[in-house]
Formats: structure tokens, sequence, C-alpha cells
């Protein structure tokens, strides 16, 4: 009997090892198939962040696209007289020159009212798209309006003020079309 007790007790714990290895190997691969989840989810919220991160950095893009697009077109709508008032400036120049000359006899005086009344309206028609002259004699040099083209010495006048104007500078709003030619005291 004793015998057959321990065969029993050999025989059940016989079926409880492969029972007890199973549920260990099952557990494994539980374990193997969580970390197969966790790693498939870190490995999904890696590819998320990264999305995320290029959506953003997309939007930024546009947005800044979409601003510089805005900005041309005010700068473009600005400045939309630039190049006409720049191939204007020397017709300026030959009227003033013209209006230079003395004139004597009645039909020059004629002739003369005639050119100084189209140069007024040329200047009003060119100020009014925001054609203005960069004030030069008297005021202090600026590299960024004026062109230096020679030096003279007046004691009366402070170092770097310009004394003369060979030819006049013009400005579109805040542009410089052309600086003026400018003579600087010492």
């Amino acid at each position: 009997m004793k015998n057959e007790a321990q065969n029993q007790e050999a025989q059940v714990a016989e079926d409880v090892a492969p029972a007890a290895e199973e549920q260990a190997t099952e557990e494994a691969v539980e374990l193997t198939e969580e970390q197969k989840l966790q790693a498939e989810i870190d490995e999904l919220k890696a590819k998320l962040e990264e999305e995320e991160n290029r959506y953003l950095r997309l939007r930024a893009d546009f947005d800044n696209q979409r601003r510089r697009a805005v900005q041309d077109r005010q700068a473009a709508e600005k400045y939309r007289a630039q190049a006409l008032l720049t191939e204007l400036l020397p017709v300026l120049d030959n009227f003033e020159r013209a209006m230079q000359v003395d004139v004597s006899s009645e039909d020059a005086q004629a002739l003369y009212k005639g050119v100084e009344m189209v140069y007024k309206t040329l200047i009003a028609a060119t100020e009014q798209e925001g054609l203005s002259i960069i004030p030069a004699v008297g005021a202090e040099f600026d590299p960024n309006v004026h062109q230096a083209v020679m030096q003279e010495s007046d004691p009366e006048q402070a170092s770097g003020i310009v004394l003369k104007e060979l030819q006049k500078g013009y400005q579109l709003k805040d542009r410089v079309l052309r600086p003026s030619m400018v003579s600087v005291n010492e």
C-alpha cells in the first residue's frame, strides 16, 4: 500500500510538474506578448510624436509663406510706381535746368511760364505717388541718402555738414531712388 500511495504521489507530481512548466511557459509567452505590445505601443508613440512635429513644422512653414506673400503684395503695392518714377528723375532734372535759364523777351517768358506749369504739375503727380526730395544743404551727411563727391572747407560750418547739392536726391516713401550728390564740409 505504501508503494501504491507513493506511485500515486509520483504520478500526481509528474502530472503537476508539466502543468507548472506549461504555466511558466505561458507566463513567459504572456510576458513576451506584453513586451511586444509595449514595444509596439512605444514605437507608435514615437511615430505619432514624429508626425506631430512634422505637422507643426509644415504648419509653421505654411504660416511663414503666407506672411511673406502678404508682405510681398504690400511692398509691390507700396512701390508700384518705382520703375516709372526712376525713369522720370532725368526728366525732372531737365525741367529744373530749363527753368534756370534767364529769359528776357515776352515770348521766352510765356514759354518759361508753360514749362514751369508742366514742371509743377509733374512734381505734384510724383509727390502724390510718394516721391519726395531728399534734404541736403545744411543737413548732416548721411551715407544712406547722400553720395559725397567732393569735400570743401568752410570754417563757419561744422564738420560733416552738406555744403552744396550737385544733384538732387529722391526717395519713394522710405526707399531711396537716387541719393543726393553732395559736397561735404571737412
